[in-house]
């Protein structure tokens, strides 16, 4: 898969068969789905970590937000490496800007909705108050970095993987 240093334009009718404005919304949709799935893995485990052990909500934030990053950047990583034949610190220098701002955005947005669901307080994981926050919290993260990952890819700071 060719990496986004090509105009907009380029881009969007590579990956979207040349539908102009439409295909990079759609492009940005599907960055932002790949960022998601990576971002949800982390803050599921680190929110459940955190609820299970009742560990206050700071420290929640920050276990739930560090595992995302985590997983999201594996994500990113894992097949730019596999598809483009590159090393570890080629890959991290092409994909590391795009993905640390479109997890940030999303994690804010995330956490904000865990906390203000009572996710983060829930007394376990099995209560209807963190799947509520998480039913919140997922379309959220989305909704937030999806602006941010069009913006991202428009100006080719994000790669495309």
């Amino acid at each position: 898969m060719d990496d986004c240093t090509h105009t907009e334009t380029d881009h969007c009718a590579h990956e979207s068969g040349g539908h102009g404005a439409h295909a990079s919304l759609v492009t940005s949709a599907q960055a932002t789905l790949h960022c998601l799935t990576g971002c949800v893995i982390g803050e599921v485990v680190g929110l459940s970590i955190g609820v299970h052990f009742g560990f206050g909500i700071w420290p929640t934030i920050a276990l739930a937000t560090g595992l995302a990053y985590l997983s999201g950047f594996t994500l990113g990583l894992v097949p730019v490496m596999r598809d483009r034949g590159m090393s570890f610190g080629e890959a991290f220098k092409l994909i590391w800007i795009g993905e640390a701002v479109s997890i940030g955005v999303m994690e804010i947005a995330m956490n904000l909705a865990d906390y203000h669901m009572g996710g983060m307080t829930a007394g376990s994981i099995l209560s209807w108050p963190y799947f509520l926050a998480l039913m919140v919290a997922i379309p959220a993260g989305f909704l937030a970095a999806w602006p941010v990952n069009y913006w991202l890819l428009k100006r080719n700071l994000k790669a495309c993987h």
